[in-house]
């Protein structure tokens, strides 16, 4: 005899939630893994989990309208002849032409410049319209090695030769074929719509003893004027630091799992790598034990969103962060005002899922002509650049009111962490005691 109650409501799994099911379902009807771009959606410990703790009595405040707070900070003042000096320590992240449109790539340029900080090629090579409107442009040297030519590495004011990224490490880029148009296939040396898969380390060179002749290389090649940045993804963040400052580095950019992609597989984005916040301490271990801290700088990037998470990564021991994904929503990407056409494409405003797709109805993430020419890259230059000075004084106000005179004057003993877990990777106490999980007790 069997018995069903009427006021039990059934109850979903939370192991095999709706998604996870959908995934299943997917993979089973295609044979095939995801693709997407965008960052890890699921939620890991991060930056939100730390806060700072305001001068008071021990402590004095700084006047926000009457006493002054640095921002600005040197990049590649390690060997390099032309260090990048930046008005504030916040750089925009490499984003290629292929995955980002021509006008969206101008378009950080010119806020980037507006702001006085620099910005990054990303895969694919250097176009004029960004070399033109970016005062200081970073080169990125990818394995692809796509659209490299010494020329454009003399142009550029420095060279970021990436090892990994955050969303992806251990893995090479993809560009799907329908965003591979006739400019992009001609400066990749590629055929033309046809899905183009990145190699995931570079063809040169096998491990940081190559890196180190490598880097004297292209430093050979632009006369040792431009600074060397090595990037890595956050997967161990200790080695690779120690091991880019030993190659010869000036600039070290660690990049978090939160950090995004034009297009990968999921697997990838949600269970490789570490969380940004959990990166950076074993980083700065790195460089301070080598002597190096302040010295060879330390750029942290993968999820910065405002100018609390520019604090907190600098008083955990960054000079700079860098930022991607915000940028692209700043200059309009994700907007609820394309929100019908989203729909049209399977997506919502905010889910960032289909980037990779090439049919972003804001002209950022394709190269289909009449959807590019919506971007104004002159007004998104403006929104880029009033986002960029909010972050700044956002984290200016936060660094005055822990009585800093200098953003960079922030330090770990500013901060407290809301759970074990966040405490523990920032190596901050728990909010509340004096505990600071893994550390033993006197």
């Amino acid at each position: 005899m069997s018995y069903t109650n009427p006021t039990t409501t059934p109850r979903k799994s939370s192991k095999f939630d709706d998604y996870t099911l959908s995934e299943i379902r997917r993979a089973a009807a295609t044979g095939l893994y995801d693709i997407r771009g965008a960052g890890a959606k699921r939620k890991v410990p991060s930056l939100d989990d730390l806060l700072f703790l305001g001068a008071s009595m021990s402590r004095y405040p700084l006047e926000g309208y009457r006493e002054k707070c640095g921002t600005g900070v040197v990049l590649g003042d390690r060997f390099s002849k032309k260090p990048l000096e930046l008005k504030i320590p916040i750089t925009i992240a490499g984003m290629s032409f292929g995955s980002l449109s021509g006008n969206a790539k101008e378009a950080l340029g010119r806020g980037a410049t507006l702001a006085g900080t620099s910005t990054t090629t990303g895969d694919g090579g250097m176009t004029p319209e960004e070399r033109g409107h970016s005062q200081l442009l970073v080169y990125q040297y990818l394995p692809s090695r796509y659209g490299m030519n010494p020329d454009d590495l003399r142009k550029a004011d420095a060279i970021e030769i990436v090892v990994g990224q955050g969303a992806k490490p251990g893995g090479g880029g993809m560009l799907l074929g329908q965003k591979i148009s006739s400019r992009v296939a001609e400066m990749r040396n590629l055929p033309e719509g046809i899905d183009q898969r990145s190699a995931c380390r570079h063809p040169d060179w096998t491990g940081p003893d190559d890196l180190a002749i490598k880097i004297v290389e292209l430093r050979e090649i632009t006369d040792w004027q431009k600074p060397i940045y090595i990037k890595v993804g956050g997967a161990r963040p200790y080695y690779d630091t120690a091991l880019a400052v030993k190659a010869g580095a000036d600039v070290v950019v660690l990049d978090g799992m939160e950090g995004g992609t034009a297009a990968t597989q999921e697997v990838f984005i949600e269970h490789v790598g570490q969380p940004t916040l959990a990166c950076i301490r074993p980083a700065v271990d790195a460089l301070q034990e080598l002597g190096m801290h302040r010295k060879v700088k330390l750029v942290l990037s993968g999820g910065i969103r405002n100018g609390a998470d520019v604090a907190k990564a600098l008083a955990l021991g960054a000079d700079a962060v860098s930022i991607g994904s915000a940028a692209l929503v700043a200059i309009g990407d994700n907007d609820p005002k394309w929100e019908a056409e989203y729909k049209a494409i399977g997506s919502t405003a905010g889910a960032y899922d289909d980037w990779h797709e090439g049919n972003d109805p804001a002209g950022i993430s394709t190269q289909d002509p009449e959807r590019a020419a919506r971007l104004d890259p002159v007004a998104a230059g403006r929104r880029l650049a009033n986002y960029l000075k909010v972050m700044t004084l956002e984290a200016q106000t936060i660094a005055r009111a822990c009585g800093k005179s200098h953003v960079h004057n922030l330090e770990p003993e500013d901060l407290v962490a809301l759970s074990v877990e966040a405490a523990a990777m920032a190596r901050v106490p728990l909010a509340g005691t004096d505990w600071i999980p893994g550390r033993s007790q006197a």
